[in-house]
């Protein structure tokens, strides 16, 4: 067991195919350390997909294990957020096929967070506008955003689960 305060997140599964929701909730739960049973409902943005998520409390640095454990199945397209706690900046992690997995740190009020040796690198490797803006975009999850837009608005309403990590 981590040392590392408390903290909670959510985990967002946008869409899975319906063979997949029980490895799915199976990797959170082994993750937690807590039995998830995960109300897995239509996804309208993929007909066929299911969608769920749920919240959680857990130690600092679980999102992280939480996102690799779900980056396992590459057809599924996740979110993971996990609240800052203290001395540990906020995280948020995005999965989308094709695209892969995002990770950025996030303040209080859930903006990304781009510290000042990204940004020194950034400078360093572009030199024009345009690579510069691209950059930036990719910084701020920008093609993430656009890929699980659709998603994220299809689940408005859907109830939340929470999950507490016992032991």
């Amino acid at each position: 067991m981590s040392t590392r305060g408390s903290t909670r997140g959510v985990v967002y599964v946008h869409s899975s195919p319906s063979a997949v929701c029980p490895h799915v909730e199976w990797a959170i739960s082994g993750t937690l350390g807590a039995r998830v049973n995960l109300k897995w409902t239509a996804q309208p943005a993929s007909p066929g997909q299911l969608r769920a998520e749920c919240g959680w409390r857990a130690p600092a640095g679980s999102g992280a294990r939480l996102a690799s454990a779900l980056k396992a199945w590459p057809m599924i397209r996740f979110e993971v957020t996990e609240e800052p706690s203290a001395g540990v900046d906020g995280e948020r992690f995005c999965f989308a096929p094709g695209l892969g997995l995002w990770h950025g740190r996030t303040s209080a009020n859930g903006d990304i967070v781009v510290g000042e040796d990204q940004l020194r690198a950034l400078v360093a490797m572009t030199r024009g506008g345009e690579s510069l803006a691209h950059k930036l975009d990719e910084l701020l999850a920008a093609s993430w955003d656009e890929a699980l837009e659709p998603y994220r608005h299809a689940g408005d309403g859907a109830p939340v689960t929470w999950l507490h990590q016992v032991g």
